[in-house]
């Protein structure tokens, strides 16, 4: 078989136009990369949320450009084929478009992203312009945007309100004509979510959005049971890998306190003869001395 061709951010209007359903994950290392590529998945997200899945933050703030860079470099190491986005993190992008450039362009050149993700609507317009104005592709992010938790008053269901969905639908059309090539909707009402996919032209990514978006995105660790008792209403497990590692180290420290770890099929051999020699002469040196 063939290389397969590698993902483009060209070919989302294409799968939508096709009504063919994106899939989207989250990766923060390579070798989740690579089994993530292995199976076919469209694209790989370098979130923010590396700061809550790995680095122990309590929310996505204190993620820095260098952590998101670091754990970039580490995904692209170990795909072939799906696009990977990085996510621009907080007070990337929020001081300046010059700014805004500046650190997409290091995601991209040193980081070996193909895509920047970034938060908001109409207060991120001039950054979007900017970003696309210099060659640097864009997914959009609407609905709950981590970012900007504070604001929002915590992980909560957002635009149930008249004003907020009209606010939602407003700053999709203005991302849709600045050029983004798809957009991501968090925690949204999925009839709200599907009736702004139908009538948008770029593509949509759902979280917690409902399945009439064009297409899905998860973090890994959850849908695998890898972040404890964290279990969103929007997650489905698919495995449970937590579950399996903990019986898996249980064992282990069982084995080896016991004694039964390693065996000599772990272990290496040596004759006999020449672990003798090898203690005599040492026993001869300690004499002589």
């Amino acid at each position: 078989m063939g290389k397969k061709e590698p993902v483009r951010t060209t070919d989302f209007r294409l799968m939508k136009e096709k009504g063919q359903k994106i899939t989207m994950l989250t990766a923060y290392d390579c070798n989740m990369a690579r089994l993530q590529d292995e199976a076919g998945v469209d694209s790989i997200l370098v979130g923010d949320s590396v700061g809550m899945v790995m680095l122990g933050y309590d929310n996505t703030l204190p993620v820095t450009m260098e952590e998101i860079l670091h754990h970039t470099r580490a995904v692209v190491r170990g795909v072939n084929r799906a696009l990977v986005i990085a996510d621009m993190p907080f007070m990337s992008f929020q001081v300046s478009p010059e700014k805004t450039v500046e650190n997409a362009g290091r995601l991209l050149k040193e980081g070996g992203a193909t895509a920047v993700k970034l938060e908001g609507g109409q207060e991120v317009l001039a950054q979007t312009r900017a970003l696309i104005a210099a060659g640097i592709p864009v997914l959009g992010h609407l609905g709950l945007t981590p970012q900007s938790i504070h604001q929002m008053g915590g992980f909560k269901v957002q635009a149930r309100a008249v004003a907020q969905a009209e606010k939602l639908i407003t700053d999709a059309r203005l991302l849709e004509q600045a050029g983004v090539f798809g957009l991501v909707l968090e925690c949204i009402p999925a009839p709200l979510a599907e009736k702004l996919s139908r009538s948008l032209s770029i593509p949509t990514i759902g979280i917690g959005a409902g399945s009439g978006c064009d297409g899905q995105v998860l973090v890994a660790h959850d849908l695998l049971g890898l972040s404890g008792d964290f279990a969103p209403r929007f997650v489905r497990r698919y495995a449970d890998l937590g579950e399996a590692m903990q019986e898996g180290f249980s064992r282990y420290l069982a084995e080896v306190r016991e004694g039964e770890f390693p065996g000599e099929k772990e272990s290496f051999s040596m004759d006999q003869e020449t672990l003798q020699k090898i203690f005599d002469r040492e026993e001869n040196s300690e004499t002589n001395q």
